[in-house]
Formats: C-alpha cells, structure tokens, sequence
C-alpha cells in the first residue's frame, strides 16, 4: 500500500469517531492506493498490413482522456483513466488503442467540498505514469512507433471543466426564458 500524504503518528481518530470526512475529527488527509488494475485494452489495426507499407507524411493524432470516479465503500473510492486515440493518415484509420486503467483508492479525513478535487486530479495523476505506459506497450505491439501521451496537468482540466460548467449553468436560465 502506497500513502501519498502520510497519516503521521498513525492517528486514525477521524475514522474510528465518525469524522472520516472532517479534518477537525482530529485525523489528517491521507491518500492511500489500494489497488491499480486494467479494467480494459483494446488496439485495432484496421488496415494491416497495407498499413505498414504506408510511406505518407506522419499520421495525425486523436487524442480522448476521461476520468470518473465512485464510491466503494466508507473512504473508499475507486477511479477510472480512459484514454482513447486514433491515428489517421490521408483520412484513413492506421490503428485506434483504448485503454481504462483504474485504481481503487482509502480516502480519509478530506472535506466533502474538496473530494471532487481529490478524485478528478490527484488520483488521475498517480494512474497516468501507468496507462502512458500501456498505451505505448500497446502501440509498439502493434508494429507501430510507441504512443508517448503528453504529460497531463489534471488540475488544470479540472478548473477548465468547472469554468465550462458554470458558464453553461450561466448560460441555460438565460435560454429558457
């Protein structure tokens, strides 16, 4: 079990009094994963192997990453890093690879209103070494060069997608009426 944020002292108050999610319980944030597993791996070479005599200009990128995330249990939590990429040369599809790579996390003594924060970026941030990985693996499996995904900033997604949904929230009072 790997603990990004140490519960020092072993202090495990905020579980054992009912406080799991309030930091004043007397026990301190922690992050520990439980578990990291591949959920599902998928790679398609559509045009093998007419795809591999190819000698066009580099193919073009497509490039999808998701994150969700649930409850398990009490402080536990389990979430999902979906990536999914195409690549096309001249419109034509040269491989598609689509990995789901999870890991199932004890959260503890964190605040309701940052838990969103807690699974939508610093969990991502600990898979995606991993699925980066996998998709490389899977890339350079297929007779292709290795797919190296771009480091991700989680955190800047997240303020993205939020300033999107309240925009949007702005927005829909303003069309109904």
């Amino acid at each position: 079990m790997s603990e990004t944020t140490p519960n020092e002292g072993g202090n495990n108050q905020g579980a054992s009094n009912g406080g799991a999610n309030n930091p004043q319980a007397g026990g301190l944030p922690s992050l520990a994963v439980l578990a990291q597993y591949l959920k599902d791996l998928s790679f398609e070479n559509p045009r093998a192997p007419a795809s591999f005599a190819d000698s066009g200009a580099a193919p073009k990128m497509e490039v999808d990453v998701n994150v969700n995330g649930r409850g398990l249990a009490q402080d536990r939590y389990e979430v999902e890093l979906s990536v999914s990429a195409r690549a096309r040369r001249d419109d034509e599809v040269m491989f598609v690879v689509e990995a789901t790579y999870a890991g199932a996390f004890e959260i503890k003594n964190v605040p309701a209103d940052q838990m969103e924060l807690v699974m939508l970026v610093e969990c991502p941030r600990l898979l995606f070494p991993f699925v980066r990985q996998i998709i490389a693996d899977a890339t350079r499996n297929g007779n292709f060069p290795p797919l190296m995904l771009e480091p991700i900033d989680f955190f800047s997604v997240y303020q993205q997608n939020r300033a999107r949904q309240a925009q949007n929230a702005g927005a829909q009072p303003a069309a109904h009426a």
